[in-house]
């Protein structure tokens, strides 16, 4: 017997070494520091502040790319989307900004114009799948049942922001709510000014103010306009040059003249199994690669000649899978443009909805003495682009739009109205009529 317990006591002691041994070799877990998002200063306008955030869509359900508006009061509903390349989910909310025409926040709290939470979070996201680059797609439908429809007209901000803290931004961007008090009728002609007359499409147009009694509307009203929704291209007018009963006339011969420029350059990398009409060459490395033909800024053509675009706008889509949201792939494009010389006072830029016209160094394009052009390369996803190329200063105020192109009359572009309204002793500005036209469609009205 004590044989036995001698060996039970020697498995027992080998047994436990054995345990001490294989606990002191076990390698101790790692906790990943969460990196933050940065804390930012708040810009009211279409921010990136994260360049990991790719590919925001932000449009009115009703037609894909659409300006976002909404009708007070309606049915309709807005749609966001956008890409995050950053590893793992994390906690991002959004809530919204009440701002006046010229885009400075409002003086009402957000209890006054929003009817619900002030916030949410964005739940709804799904893991890209057979892609080269990873990321994660996100998806939120406004107004909700968790923040709900706005309560008054006007300019809104979305912001959108990590771990519940709004000063570590991601992202904003503008949106529109119209409160339909007037009916509002426009026309493109071309410009008054006999030298501009091939070049140039003027607005004219009317507003009819039977909803509401205007006391003043040289200082009550006021009406923007933007050429393809372009912010750096908007043009304000105030003053109506004939004012009969609720009729209100704006055909003033100066006011309202904007460059028709050229139709848009696009590419299409909607499949990468063959290169389309603008891809010089198509390549797959870590990820694929896309270098488009170089455009060419002593091509000024002296006549139009009509090329179909969609008017700046971009659509993702993925001819090679079946959820372009989540199976689309990312590309890195290289985008070219001649130029025998440096422009000495400005900065070049490829713009587009896809970087909403913006001008700053994700988009800068740097010119090359050896290969005499500008270059530039940027990751977006599959699908087909619209862009063009803008003259900036060093603070990204537009200098020239159309050096690459000449300008048309018969551009094809849109025009978006939006009419302002602030009542006497009224602490904000709504929108009170909201119109978009074509200058080669039948305008339609909201």
């Amino acid at each position: 017997m004590r044989i036995y317990f001698i060996v039970f006591l020697f498995i027992v002691i080998q047994t436990n070494c054995l345990h001490l041994c294989y606990a002191q070799e076990k390698p101790k877990k790692v906790r990943v520091k969460r990196v933050q998002v940065p804390q930012v200063d708040l810009v009211y306008d279409n921010i990136e502040y994260v360049p990991e955030i790719k590919t925001i869509e932000f449009y009115n359900t009703q037609k894909e790319q659409s300006m976002p508006v909404l009708n007070l009061g309606g049915t309709d509903r807005l749609i966001l989307k956008f890409d995050d390349l950053r590893t793992g989910s994390k906690n991002i909310y959004y809530t919204f900004t009440h701002c006046n025409g010229d885009w400075e926040p409002s003086n009402i709290t957000q209890l006054d114009f929003l009817d619900g939470y002030t916030n949410d979070r964005i739940n709804q996201y799904r893991v890209s799948a057979n892609t080269y680059q990873k990321y994660l797609h996100y998806e939120v439908t406004l107004p909700n049942q968790i923040v709900g429809m706005p309560k008054i007209a006007g300019n809104y901000l979305l912001k959108v922001y990590e771990d519940g803290d709004e000063s570590r931004l991601l992202f904003t961007r503008r949106f529109y709510v119209v409160n339909t008090k007037m009916f509002l009728q426009a026309q493109i002609l071309p410009s008054n000014n006999v030298q501009l007359r091939r070049s140039n499409q003027k607005i004219n147009f009317t507003i009819q103010s039977s909803g509401i009694v205007v006391q003043n509307p040289y200082q009550d009203l006021r009406i923007l306009i933007l050429q393809n929704r372009r912010n750096d291209l908007a043009k304000w007018t105030k003053k109506p040059v004939f004012i009969k009963a609720d009729l209100l006339t704006y055909n003033d011969f100066n006011s309202n003249d904007f460059a028709g420029g050229n139709e848009f350059t696009f590419f299409d990398t909607r499949t990468f199994r063959i290169k389309s009409q603008k891809i010089y060459q198509l390549t797959k490395d870590s990820l694929f690669n896309a270098v488009l033909f170089a455009d060419a800024l002593q091509d000024k053509p002296d006549t139009y000649t009509f090329t179909f675009d969609e008017n700046g706008k971009f659509y993702i889509r993925n001819q090679d899978g079946t959820v372009a949201n989540a199976d689309a792939d990312y590309c890195q494009v290289d985008f070219a443009l001649k130029a025998d010389n440096p422009f000495p006072n400005g900065d070049v830029y490829v713009v587009g909805l896809f970087n909403q016209f913006q001008k700053s160094q994700t988009n800068k394009m740097v010119y090359s003495a050896t290969s005499k052009q500008y270059t530039l390369k940027m990751l977006l996803k599959q699908g087909v682009y619209d862009y063009n190329y803008s003259l900036a200063d060093a603070n990204g105020k537009l200098l020239e739009n159309n050096f690459v192109n000449s300008s048309f009359f018969e551009t094809d572009n849109d025009y978006q109205i939006l009419v302002y309204y602030r009542q006497p002793g009224s602490r904000f500005e709504e929108i009170v009529a909201f119109a978009e036209l074509n200058s080669s469609k039948t305008p339609k009205t909201r």
